[in-house]
């Protein structure tokens, strides 16, 4: 099956890569007449080759086989197959071509990573093949503006959001907030950057979750994740569209809130839920979902490891007399006595991780970005520091309890308001904040633990998610959750 003339390798140097694109030809002219191909998509496509004899050639015309990446060829090829001959050029595409004892045989298009030290296409990382996702995974989160000329229509969505929070008169009252409140927050995220940062980790966190998920389980892959934001681009209904145009059978609707609240994760659930009701359709895709993750082990190693990390960069005659300050993002109260369960939950993570940290400190939990005039769960974090100072603590550690990457809450709010300019006028000693998760790879590997798990369990949400706040005032609530316990898998 090697080339035998010249008029093969002619042919092969017709193989000519293009972005997006690849131009394929068959070596030998009793099967060059017989080739038949459609090029629908550029990411993954099929072939049906009426013939008895194939090779899979790039330009460059080397042919590389019996590599451990043949072996996973193979079990990616769903036909009979006896050999499976692979050529590259050595920084751009690849093509597989399969040899079979069938009549009709599927061929897939792969990639050759870009990898100067990388010799061959043996190891597994060298070959990436380009099938059609299998499995969606939606990272549902509130999002935040990437530009501050995003920050208006930012505002604007999430006080037009009646899940989050309800208004008189919420239509009209809401561009005059959000008008009026633009200026200032612009402001804010001109010190940390110009933006937030949420989408570039979410995205990170996504990559390595589903690299991991690939492996971990093969029958529902190839895993794809999409981020939905509630309150900037990309929106969760433009991800639940780009899902459906992906051909995604199942869908995972994973929360990146390890806690549940009916204000965060509920009204991100309830997005969806809206998409199919407005539209009159049943979804295309088999939905279940991940709803909460308060005590994950994996989310509190993470967690003790990054508290871990920061107390020793305190001076050692201080380390055991450092408060640490688990700081969660506040709710109203009114929301609260309605029956969310989001401060029990945040409470079972902060408990979770002073049992990893052997308690070794002292600790509180407090809450952060109250908003208005009305009673907000507290104490809040500002008020606490100034406390402390006041007592003589003035040793203090905050960490992020409930968020799992930067953002402003982070960046703005801990770092600059509290950290900076707060703990100068308190007179505190000394004060840090643990890192957020971020890129941390044992955080890619507990979302995609958490995720493996789900899909294995067969279970469409958790037992908490069928059951409403029992003082809940919000009919949408009620129907979003039936919607959700009622998918089939």
């Amino acid at each position: 099956m090697f080339l035998h003339s010249k008029e093969d390798k002619d042919l092969c140097e017709q193989l000519i890569c293009f972005p997006g694109k690849l131009l394929l030809g068959l070596v030998g002219n009793r099967s060059r007449d017989c080739f038949i191909t459609s090029l629908r998509h550029s990411s993954c496509q099929t072939a049906f080759l009426v013939c008895f004899q194939l090779k899979f050639v790039l330009w460059s015309g080397y042919f590389l086989k019996k590599q451990r990446s043949c072996r996973y060829l193979c079990l990616a090829i769903p036909v009979p197959s006896t050999r499976v001959y692979i050529s590259r050029r050595s920084l751009g595409m690849a093509a597989a071509f399969v040899k079979g004892k069938c009549r009709r045989i599927n061929w897939l298009l792969c990639h050759c990573n870009k990898n100067k030290s990388s010799g061959s296409l043996g190891s597994e990382t060298s070959l990436a093949f380009h099938r059609k996702p299998k499995t969606g995974i939606l990272m549902l989160n509130m999002g935040g503006p990437e530009r501050l000329d995003d920050v208006h229509d930012f505002l604007l969505r999430l006080f037009l959001d009646r899940d989050l929070m309800t208004l008189p008169a919420q239509n009209q009252l809401a561009p005059l907030i959000a008008k009026r409140r633009t200026p200032k927050i612009q402001e804010q995220y001109s010190r940390i950057g110009g933006g937030s940062p949420i989408k570039k980790w979410t995205a990170v966190q996504g990559e390595g979750m589903v690299k991991l998920l690939d492996s971990m389980s093969p029958h529902t892959a190839p895993h794809k994740y999409y981020i939905g934001f509630r309150y900037v681009h990309p929106l969760t209904e433009e991800a639940i569209a780009d899902m459906e145009r992906d051909g995604i059978e199942r869908a995972v609707a994973f929360t990146q809130y390890p806690q549940y609240s009916c204000s965060t994760t509920g009204s991100s659930l309830n997005a969806i839920y809206r998409y199919y009701n407005e539209k009159g359709e049943k979804p295309k895709m088999k939905w279940s979902i991940i709803d909460r993750w308060p005590t994950h082990p994996l989310l509190i190693q993470c967690f003790a490891d990054h508290i871990q990390k920061e107390l020793n960069l305190f001076p050692p005659d201080k380390r055991k007399e450092v408060v640490i300050l688990f700081s969660a993002h506040s709710l109203p109260m009114s929301v609260v006595n309605r029956g969310d369960p989001y401060p029990q939950e945040v409470g079972a993570t902060v408990q979770r991780v002073m049992e990893k940290l052997n308690y070794s400190n002292p600790y509180r939990l407090v809450w952060q970005s109250k908003v208005g005039p009305m009673p907000w769960l507290g104490p809040q974090t500002d008020e606490t520091i100034k406390g402390l100072c006041q007592r003589g603590k003035r040793n203090m550690l905050l960490v992020p309890i409930a968020f799992t990457s930067d953002h402003i809450e982070t960046l703005y709010e801990l770092d600059i308001e509290y950290a900076q300019v707060l703990a100068s006028e308190c007179g505190v000693e000394n004060i840090r904040r643990a890192e957020s998760l971020n890129g941390n790879p044992l955080f890619s590997k507990a979302l995609a633990d958490l995720v493996c798990s789900h899909l294995q369990s067969n279970e469409v949400c958790s037992r908490q998610l069928t059951l409403c706040c029992p003082l809940c005032v919000n009919p949408v609530c009620r129907e979003s959750k039936a919607f959700f316990s009622s998918q089939p898998l």
